[in-house]
């Protein structure tokens, strides 16, 4: 267990705002956790938006690696955060009380009734702290790309590395050398940050829709090679190497359809109005997560089938429900209202 008593709950939370208000307009901008009018979704679309667009290009394909890292918040190095903390502009004395927030915390661990003397640690961020995400935030602001054909797309400590490469006419494709490019800056960067990339867990999804698609050389870090999946999970939705949904629907109807059960089971016990409420926080949140992302996209089967467990919950409750469709417009026009007021 970590304890961090030299400051108190309410410094950190103001101590929060105040940094947020700090940061300039332009900071970090496919950074999408723990900002105003950014989401999950905003993260997806950005990165679905640039593989699509570049795909509508003759001989293109995109390469997609899903980084993942080993205990992120626990190898954070204040004096280092301190220095780019200073670069974005923060004041010293925000810097100084950011630097002694980390340092010197102390930790200890108990088994049973056996406590072991504390130890002081001045490396990472306490665990469970409001403070430490967006700490972790500013850490990472200056992991962008190097090469204008990749996109790098963050939420919080997951990266995902887009690379857009054109045909090569028979030799090395156009933007293939600028990915992997990209790819050892990124391990070098993690090097420098000591940041931990797990190599086992970090996976690539390749979209090529090319005729005669030609054989793609692995992509190695550090000696493993990356492992190519044809679906992986990204930030909650499950992407396919055709960019299609049908696995993605699948898991939403599966999980419906489980919380459809509860529904049933508390119909005999609660009001009316408790059961929509149970309804809009179990069912229809899985139904409308990144919809305005994939529902356009599904096939009408799918929709269908998405449509059949509103039913069903609709005849459970005993009252009108907002169809698919009208869940999908709705949130397209909240969707619209967020990004007038992202600048």
């Amino acid at each position: 267990m970590a304890s961090c008593t030299h400051t108190s709950g309410d410094e950190v939370l103001r101590k929060t705002g105040h940094i947020t208000s700090l940061l300039p307009p332009s900071f970090d901008s496919h950074q999408f956790a723990y900002r105003g009018n950014r989401s999950t979704e905003d993260a997806v679309a950005t990165a679905l938006h640039a593989a699509l667009s570049h795909l509508e290009k003759q001989g293109s394909y995109v390469r997609m690696l899903f980084v993942d890292y080993s205990s992120v918040f626990n190898t954070i190095l204040p004096h280092i955060l301190v220095d780019k903390l200073g670069y974005l502009g923060l004041p010293h004395s925000t810097c100084m009380w950011i630097n002694s927030f980390l340092s010197n915390h102390s930790q200890r661990v108990r088994v049973g009734q056996h406590t072991y003397m504390d130890l002081s640690l001045s490396t990472g961020s306490p665990q469970g702290c409001v403070l430490s995400p967006l700490l972790y935030t500013l850490y990472i602001h200056d992991c962008t790309p190097t090469h204008h054909s990749n996109t790098i797309v963050k939420f919080a400590d997951d990266t995902t590395v887009v690379g857009l490469i054109s045909g090569g006419g028979g030799g090395v494709a156009r933007g293939e050398l600028a990915y992997r490019d990209e790819v050892e800056w990124l391990l070098g960067w993690c090097k420098e940050n000591n940041l931990l990339l797990n190599t086992t867990k970090t996976k690539e999804l390749i979209t090529d829709y090319r005729r005669k698609g030609m054989d793609i050389t692995p992509l190695y870090l550090s000696g493993d090679c990356v492992e190519t999946v044809g679906d992986s999970w990204f930030l909650g939705v499950q992407i396919e190497e055709g960019l299609t949904w049908s696995t993605n629907t699948s898991e939403l109807l599966k999980k419906a359809q489980q919380r459809l059960y509860f529904l049933r089971a508390l119909r005999k016990n609660i009001t009316q109005r408790l059961l929509v409420s149970f309804y809009w926080c179990s069912i229809e949140s899985i139904l409308t997560y990144c919809i305005s992302v994939w529902f356009t996209s599904c096939s009408v089967a799918q929709g269908k089938a998405l449509q059949r467990v509103i039913n069903m919950a609709q005849k459970i409750v005993g009252c009108p429900l907002p169809t698919l469709e009208v869940l999908h417009s709705s949130h397209w026009i909240k969707k619209a209202q967020s990004i007038l007021k992202d600048t």
